[in-house]
């Protein structure tokens, strides 16, 4: 029988540990191709690789480096990225693990929709995944993102798209850890819609309920996993206007009935949100006083490089503003982390609102 061995455990807890150790979160920066050029149609410069290079290279060497390692714990790559290097040739993977964080990639291959549901998705990428992680493994990957995306209203999730994404997710979760990569659990619950907070709570209990009950059912080592839920929002077009603290408390509610204790940490996306209010909610819940047996941190992509990219526009001279504008929203959410933050990074910029309804990457 096939199981993990007590080294493989041993390495899997270490680097989910190391990933959301105290203070720290995580950089996505696994845009695919198609939604990087979205990015960068909206900054004018052209979708061509050296672009995209070019424009990892100034996220990964942010100064002072000291910064960085302080903020992020790992960053997710997209599978370009990990093998990629610098203008002076350095890896990408061996830029950051110099930095000591940890390196991720985005194993799954986009969404497909469901026959016979209200365009509700399940997400590919099973396929080859197996030889994959070897690959990625090899050139440094220690760790895996693979989202999954459901929406409320009209009847959804319906039991079949929540079934089906719990046991993709399980699925990828196993094969990533038989070849000693750390899975990042990702069930994404849109925030399109005009439902109410307690609807929101209610749905994301179901789904991550589903998604404890296939990973344990196929033996995945939880200590050695993290979750990358969405933060309980109410729907876009909700008429009704929530707090932080109350977006907090609901969060940390639905996750205390559903999430066991052996995961090491919870790394939010930040699903729309502008970059303040990311990092205010997650303060918010790193000041309750529930217990939370599990870090609650940060996974943001646009949250964390929106300012950036308008900062950078694609002009040499431009990339030291953006990468202090990287810094800064990293501190800021590093603080939020530790419930510290105070609040105002970034100025009004930061409250832009970043939500794309249907968002897909």
């Amino acid at each position: 029988m096939s199981y993990l061995s007590a080294q493989q455990k041993a390495d899997l807890k270490k680097y989910a540990e190391a990933i959301v150790a105290p203070g720290k979160g995580i950089l996505a920066a696994d845009e695919s191709t198609g939604t990087i050029g979205k990015r960068f149609s909206g900054i004018n410069v052209e979708n061509v690789e050296e672009n995209r290079r070019a424009y990892r290279e100034l996220l990964f060497t942010a100064q002072p480096t000291e910064e960085l390692s302080k903020a992020l714990g790992g960053v997710i790559f997209y599978e370009e990225t990990l093998f990629q290097t610098t203008k002076d040739g350095k890896p990408f993977p061996k830029v950051l693990e110099e930095l000591g964080i940890v390196v991720g990639i985005k194993v799954d291959k986009g969404v497909t929709t469901l026959m016979g549901t209200d365009n509700e998705t399940t997400t590919t990428g099973l396929d080859g995944m197996d030889a994959r992680c070897q690959k990625y493994y090899a050139a440094g990957a220690r760790f895996a993102k693979w989202r999954s995306v459901l929406k409320i209203g009209n009847g959804c999730p319906t039991p079949l798209a929540i079934d089906e994404n719990a046991h993709v997710l399980a699925r990828y979760a196993s094969i990533c850890q038989a070849n000693n990569i750390v899975p990042i659990v990702e069930p994404e619950i849109l925030m399109d819609g005009s439902h109410d907070l307690e609807v929101a709570k209610e749905v994301t209990e179901r789904v991550l309920a589903a998604v404890y009950k296939k990973l344990n059912e196929h033996h995945v080592y939880l200590e050695g996993t993290l979750l990358k839920p969405n933060m309980v929002c109410p729907g876009q077009d909700c008429p009704i206007k929530y707090t932080p603290q109350d977006i907090a408390a609901a969060t940390v509610q639905v996750l205390r009935r559903t999430v066991p204790a052996a995961v090491p940490g919870i790394t939010f996306l930040s699903g729309g949100q502008s970059e303040e209010e990311a990092t205010i909610h997650l303060n918010e819940m790193n000041k309750l006083s529930e217990v939370t047996p599990w870090a609650l941190t940060f996974s943001y992509g646009r949250a964390l490089q929106s300012t950036v990219l308008k900062t950078w526009v694609g002009s040499p001279e431009n990339v030291k503003a953006a990468q202090d504008a990287l810094i800064v929203r990293c501190q800021a959410n590093s603080q939020a982390a530790l419930g510290k933050y105070q609040g105002g990074a970034g100025g009004a910029a930061a409250s832009e609102s970043l939500y794309v309804k249907n968002y897909k990457y």
